[in-house]
This record gives structure tokens, sequence and C-alpha cells, in this order.
């Protein structure tokens, strides 16, 4: 079998690391087995789809890596889903239904009173030709419902295991709207089968949609794809994360200095108990990629977690790897030799340019013991300067002085960087060099 999947977010908001998540996992299971992702962008809500939001998914899969081999808009597709209703019309599997929204909400409440569960009646299917035709000079427009068969439906599910419904449990889903308008479940299923797909993973919220879309693959004469439902993500209080609720979006931890590899490979741990593996490529998280590692449990996104474990990716990210970062941020000087004494101290790649300014840029230095620091200055050694020079200069000024710890090293760091803590000084100090060094231990700006 050649695996295609999709990702198909509904283009109505930023993209949040709920459906990043599930992008990521369709993405790897595809490259863990040789094969593709499409991108389909489920955009029938006129009312809330927009332009911008469709741009931003792009942008935020483009920035995590993830690619796909074909990119389909729904509301160009409305004549795919116009003969597939066509067909179940025919068949007999779909018939109109008139009741208002709140005829069947009174309907819900009576069942529930009953202890009965509130699936519809099917009352629509006893009215006679006369009765539709009056209800429709009244002014009711009918949506209409696809006739679920009353027969167990089964699948064996990839995360789930074996998973079964009773037909008679469920109720037959609304497919075409009173406007003339699509609901999810049959344009997903049409271009689930028109594009070839052989794996459907996505959230447990789906579960019941692919009992029923089971049935409407069997109506339409297609083969059904494999099935994998993941928990959906919670936050660190166990609240689940949604657009609605503002939850965070990709963009709001791009913005906040996140790296994509650092949120891919997070993303890809949570729900299997493993911890996340700092890793340079998606290729290397592909390879390792195996979909039965994922309980059924919830998974809980934890972004002070997802900080820390950020930090740990910055500190060993190789030179090559942000270079054209470094460049982007405008730090020209950046090179190797800056990146390795940098970067064991960085908390974000953004930090970086804090120690730029400290090492090519004129600072003003603190100097908070003049007559030691000044005596330092003096017993700077000439260049060339190296890493063993820090440790042959504050020999001899411990020898000068009697100082040691943190009443030697403190005041020099003050003054030389202009803040209490930071990368090794004897990484540094060979990169500021001894003209600025020596500007610095007499309080001049340099």
């Amino acid at each position: 079998m050649t695996v295609c999947v999709r990702f198909a977010p509904s283009p109505t908001g930023l993209l949040h690391v709920g459906n990043a998540r599930m992008a990521l996992v369709n993405w790897l299971y595809a490259r863990r087995h040789g094969g593709e992702m499409i991108l389909r962008l489920d955009d029938t809500d006129r009312d809330r789809s927009q332009s911008r939001f469709a741009e931003a998914i792009e942008w935020d899969l483009e920035w995590l890596g993830l690619d796909w081999i074909l990119l389909v808009r729904q509301s160009e597709r409305l004549a795919l889903y116009d003969g597939a209703f066509a067909a179940l019309r025919a068949a007999g599997r779909v018939y109109p239904c008139y009741e208002t929204p709140e005829e069947l909400e009174y309907k819900r409440r009576r069942q529930r009173a009953r202890g009965k569960p509130p699936i519809y009646d099917r009352a629509a299917l006893n009215l006679t030709e006369d009765q539709r035709r009056t209800l429709e000079a009244a002014g009711r427009r009918p949506h209409w419902r696809f006739l679920l068969r009353h027969e167990d439906i089964a699948w064996d599910d990839l995360v789930r295991g074996p998973v079964q419904f009773r037909g008679d449990h469920l109720s037959d889903p609304v497919l075409v709207r009173a406007d003339g308008t699509y609901l999810y479940m049959l344009p997903s299923t049409v271009d689930d089968i028109d594009l070839g797909l052989s794996h459907v993973i996505r959230g447990e919220d789906h579960v019941v949609n692919t009992a029923i879309q089971i049935q409407l693959f069997e109506a339409l004469g297609a083969n059904r794809p494999v099935f994998a439902h993941l928990p959906l993500l919670a936050d660190a209080s166990g609240k689940g994360l949604s657009k609605r609720l503002g939850s965070i979006t990709v963009a709001s931890l791009r913005d906040a200095g996140i790296e994509p590899m650092a949120l891919n490979a997070y993303l890809a741990m949570l729900g299997t108990g493993a911890p996340p593996v700092a890793g340079d490529s998606l290729a290397a998280l592909a390879e390792d990629f195996e979909l039965p590692r994922y309980g059924r449990a919830t998974p809980k996104f934890d972004l002070d977690q997802l900080e820390r474990f950020n930090e740990r990716v910055v500190q060993h990210m190789p030179y090559p790897a942000v270079a054209r970062q470094l460049c982007c941020m405008g730090l020209e000087r950046a090179d190797a030799r800056f990146w390795e004494a940098i970067r064991p101290n960085l908390h974000r790649l953004s930090d970086a340019r804090l120690w730029h300014q400290v090492c090519f840029a004129p600072i003003q230095p603190v100097v908070a013991e003049a007559d030691f620091v000044a005596h330092a200055a003096a017993l700077l050694p000439p260049e060339p300067w190296n890493e063993e020079t820090w440790g042959s200069w504050t020999r001899r000024l411990k020898a000068d002085t009697g100082r040691g710890g943190r009443a030697l090293f403190l005041p020099l760091r003050l003054a030389l960087t202009g803040v209490e803590h930071g990368p090794e000084l004897k990484a540094l100090l060979p990169i500021i060099g001894r003209t600025t060094a020596e500007r610095r231990l007499r309080g001049e700006l340099a």
C-alpha cells in the first residue's frame, strides 16, 4: 500500500498546538513509510473561513518544516460533493427533513427525559409528498440526512485497537443544511476517496464521525482507509486545547522564540510516555516514529516544559544550523567561535543579540571597584589571546591582590560585560579583544 495521509485544518483561526501535533503525526507517519501528505483546507464555512488564516496555516507548516505534495481547498471542489450527493439520493441513502432547530432540541430533551439517547427519530421518513409540499409552501426548506444502516460498524484502529459501534445507536447525520451548504461529513469522505488516502490519522473527537463515514464509503462504492485516532491535547491543568479557548498558537510560540525543531520534538513525544529528544531534523524523528507508541491517556501540553526543552535544543545546535538565522538577525560578526562561546548560556536564540553587543558594540561597563579593576587592566597580557589568557591573567591578579572566587571574578565580569552572569569569560575575552577590554576595565564606554 502506498501511504497517503492528509492534514485538514479549517482556516477559521490561527493554527494551535493541538492541530500542529496532528499535522506533525501525519507527516512523520507518511515519511516513516515512504509516503506523502496532502494539505486540505476545509473552507466550506463561508462565514468563518478567511484567506489570511489559510495563508497563516501554510506559513506555520512551512516554519515547522512540514511539506505537502498537494494543496486542495474544499471550496473549489463543490461539484464533486454535488455528484456524490446525487448518487446517494438516487440510491435512497439520503432523505429530506423539515424540523427547525428548536423542534429538534425539543425532541432531544424529551428523549433524555425518558432515559433514551438523543438520536433522530426518523420522523421525516414518514412524511407524505403532500406533507412535504405543504411544509415547503410554508417556507420550510429541507436539510438532508444520511440514512444509516442499523448494523454493526467495526474497524481496527492503529491507536485505539478494535472499535465497534451499533448503527441503531447513531443518529442519521445531516449532510446538507437547509441553505444547501455541506457539513463536514460528506465533503471529507468524498475528498478521502478522490485523493486516494490510505490512512486517516486524526483526533479522537472524530471517532463517531469515522463510524458514520465508514457507511458513507460503502454507500459511495469505495474502500475505507485505515483509521487512527489520537487523544486530544490538554494543557498542564487538564483543560482541553482549542481555538475557541484562545489556546497557544504556533505563531505565538514562534514569536516567543521557540525553535521549530524543539516544538516538533516535543509534540512528537506527547502521548508516548517518552521524554523529548533533541534532534537536528524531521528525518531523524520520522526514522524512529511508530504510531502504536501513543497511548489512550490524555497528553498534557506544558509550556514551561517546552521552554526548558527549547533551551536544551538551542544550546546543542551546531553553528551551521544557526548561521543563516544569526545573519538574518543582523549579527554580522557572529561566527563559529562566537557561537561556541555563547550557546551554553542561551535560553533562546534571540539572546545572541545581547552577547553580540557585548562582544562587538560599545557598552557601558559596570565598575564597582575602580582601584581593583584598574589594577587588573594594568596586568592585561599582550595579544594574541586565546582561551588560556583568562586563566593566566586571573592567576597573576590573584597573586597580586590575594583575591579569589566571587570577589575576584564578579568585578571583572561586570566591567567586561556589564552583567553579572553569562558565558565563560575564558571564551569571551579573546572575542572582546585587548583594546576593548582595557577601556572597559578603566570605566570607559567601549
